[in-house]
This record gives structure tokens, C-alpha cells and sequence, in this order.
């Protein structure tokens, strides 16, 4: 159950910067495809760590390329 609410919350998280989680959308790179700057990723990612009360260490934040890795990475 922990983990419903967990993904709950992070969907709610990408739905307020705008980016959808269906289909193959989750796969979009956020610089290339889906057009974001390194500051709103940063941002993203800063958002979803309070959301979730975990942290991500510095080297897996840099290899985040699109939004299916980042919620592994948050569920792992």
C-alpha cells in the first residue's frame, strides 16, 4: 500500500509541471523531447524528493534523463 500512495504523489508532482506519465510519454528525455531546462529539472526533482521525504545522491541525479527512471530510481 505504501507504494500506491508513493506513486500517487509523484504523479501528482509531474502533473503539476505539466508532463504526462501514460503511453510512451514517460519515456521522453526532459531536455530534448519534453523541452525543460536543467533548472526545472533540478526543480522536478527537488519537488519530488520533498514530496517523498527521501534524497537522491548527487550522481543519480545527474544521469536522470526521462520520468520512467526517475520514479525507479524514487521506488528503489
Amino acid at each position: 500500500m505504501k507504494n500506491v500512495n508513493e506513486l500517487k504523489r509523484i504523479t501528482k508532482v509531474f502533473q503539476q509541471y505539466g508532463i504526462q506519465l501514460t503511453g510512451k510519454r514517460k519515456f521522453d528525455r526532459f531536455e530534448q523531447d519534453l523541452k525543460m531546462d536543467k533548472v526545472f529539472v533540478s526543480g522536478l526533482i527537488f519537488d519530488l524528493e520533498y514530496e517523498l521525504h527521501k534524497e537522491l545522491a548527487d550522481e543519480m541525479v545527474q544521469t536522470v534523463k526521462a520520468p520512467a527512471q526517475l520514479i525507479e530510481m524514487l521506488m528503489n
